[in-house]
């Protein structure tokens, strides 16, 4: 990195890294002529030499580490919400049925056999979800309709989203 700073020792934001193309005041190795300085390469930089002189990351967030390291991969999740109305999902999945608005949400995977209602949850953000695991073992259609909180009534419409196998 320090070869790449400018003769006043600022880190630019971008290196040339094709050959010169002088009409374009673009050297091989040089600044591109993008910002400069640029604070958070300055910041990265004496990180970086902090870590080297430690020998261990220095701003590592062990329970962040922890997270990645030992955690095993979350699966796929699919969004559904009014103006994105997903017509299916590749099992197995977790589908997020999202609104702005507090509801209930009546929905079955087996053709309204055994209906569930499931509350949604609130995010910091302002949106209210409904996460539903959907597994392999899923065949019919998951089908759903919403009950909304703050106006008392039901949407009047069921959704449908297929179950396809991976």
């Amino acid at each position: 990195m320090e070869s790449f700073a400018t003769s006043t020792r600022l880190l630019p934001e971008q290196i040339w890294d094709r050959p010169d193309l002088p009409e374009a005041l673009m050297l091989f190795g040089k600044p591109t002529g993008a910002a400069m300085p640029l604070m958070w390469a300055h910041a990265e930089y004496l990180k970086l030499l902090r870590s080297t002189a430690d020998g261990v990351v220095f701003d590592l967030i062990p329970e962040v580490a922890e997270r990645y390291r030992n955690s095993k991969p979350r699966g796929p999740i699919e969004i559904w919400k009014h103006n994105r109305q997903i017509q299916s999902v590749t099992l197995p999945c977790k589908l997020r049925i999202q609104s702005a608005e507090p509801f209930m949400l009546h929905w079955s995977k087996d053709e309204w056999h055994h209906p569930t209602d499931s509350r949604s949850t609130h995010t910091a953000v302002g949106l209210y979800f409904v996460d539903i695991d959907l597994t392999a073992g899923d065949h019919a259609p998951l089908r759903f309709t919403f009950r909304w909180d703050t106006r008392g009534q039901w949407e009047g419409r069921d959704y449908v989203v297929e179950l396809r196998d991976s």
